[in-house]
């Protein structure tokens, strides 16, 4: 198990824009074969601070979902004009 934790900051006046975004990410990424778990959270205080946490089988899935068709759309071409990535970890799970 491969666990991803990012952090996306919407820029200001752009948050309807960002959580519409991740709902399309999150709808095709969670078809992914290789993803256990696809959650976007939005900050309780701080709406423009959205917090990504993500499983994935392995390694192999992991890139997968790089390389996937709506990745790179949604994340890598669309969403950077609405909002800046503040941080990504890779986890594994203890024991």
């Amino acid at each position: 198990m491969v666990v991803l934790a990012v952090t996306w900051m919407a820029k200001v006046g752009r948050e309807a824009e960002v959580t519409a975004l991740f709902a399309k990410l999150t709808e095709e990424s969670r078809k992914e074969p290789g993803c256990a778990m696809y959650q976007v959270h939005r900050h309780k205080t701080e709406a423009r601070r959205f917090f990504i946490y993500e499983q994935y089988q392995d390694d192999a899935a992991l890139e997968a979902h790089r390389t996937a068709p709506h990745f790179l759309q949604y994340a890598r071409k669309d969403l950077p004009k609405i909002a800046d990535r503040v941080e990504g970890h890779l986890y594994e799970p203890l024991g």
